[in-house]
């Protein structure tokens, strides 16, 4: 049986799918999907995500700035891409994904300078109410206590301990279930234990496929049967649910 899903965190604007854009999009809506939010990561895919959103009524954008760049990236680049936020603030629905990612980065300085961008993005997202969208790794539980008095926040492809979540779930903030969910045990944990009411789900495409090669919207499909059984009920309710979890934290 098909039921309507949202992919709640996708980059279609990248280049694995320069080729074949149109027809991913395409088969995504023939497998039920209504909606897709394309994530920014950096000034470019910002601008990308926008076009796209023009396109298709049914692909929302965020703009973002993504951890794993600021580093290296100059103060006059960091400025750019925030003010390109700022200034596009109302063609968007979320704000993000940015955030930490400590997973690569280990030196204290760069650390510091993800708190520091970030305490930026989130100062964005304050200013004109809209949904925080983070990429944490490694670093869940700092990006909970810099975010945690925002109205809506959404940890995308979580991947933290089952305890941040709970303080992310108390705080009334949401977890998006990555489709790592079909083959991950940790995942699965997360979904398992994560209330319905707090639950997105996403590809994150072109990364993190449940099948072979390359992850597209269309895949988030087969997760909402995995989340089902996890939970012991019908993969209808992890759809319905999810959707319009979506539609409230993005306002779509």
């Amino acid at each position: 049986m098909q039921y309507e899903i949202i992919d709640s965190h996708c980059h279609l604007d990248f280049p694995k799918f320069s080729r074949d854009r149109g027809e991913t999009i395409e088969r995504a809506r023939q497998e039920g999907i209504i909606a897709m939010i394309n994530s920014g990561v950096d000034y470019s895919t910002n601008i990308a995500s926008l076009e796209l959103a023009k396109k298709y009524d049914f692909i929302h954008a965020t703009l973002g700035l993504n951890p794993q760049m600021v580093p290296d990236a100059s103060d006059e680049k960091i400025s750019q891409i925030l003010s390109q936020i700022e200034r596009n603030i109302d063609r968007a629905v979320g704000v993000g994904e940015a955030g930490l990612d400590f997973h690569y980065c280990e030196t204290e300085s760069g650390r510091q300078r993800q708190i520091e961008v970030f305490r930026q993005v989130i100062d964005i997202a304050r200013k004109y109410n809209k949904t925080l969208v983070i990429h944490g790794r490694e670093a869940e539980d700092i990006a909970l206590k810099l975010s945690h008095d925002l109205d809506t926040v959404v940890f995308h492809c979580y991947g933290g301990s089952l305890e941040t979540m709970r303080e992310i779930v108390d705080a009334g903030h949401f977890v998006s279930v990555p489709t790592l969910v079909c083959f991950s045990e940790h995942h699965r944990s997360i979904a398992k234990h994560l209330p319905l009411d707090n639950m997105l789900i996403e590809t994150d495409s072109p990364y993190l496929s449940p099948r072979k090669g390359r992850n597209e919207p269309a895949f988030v499909a087969d997760s909402v049967p995995q989340i089902a059984a996890l939970k012991g009920i019908d993969a209808s309710e992890v759809a319905i649910s999810t959707v319009r979890n979506t539609r409230r934290v993005f306002g779509i």
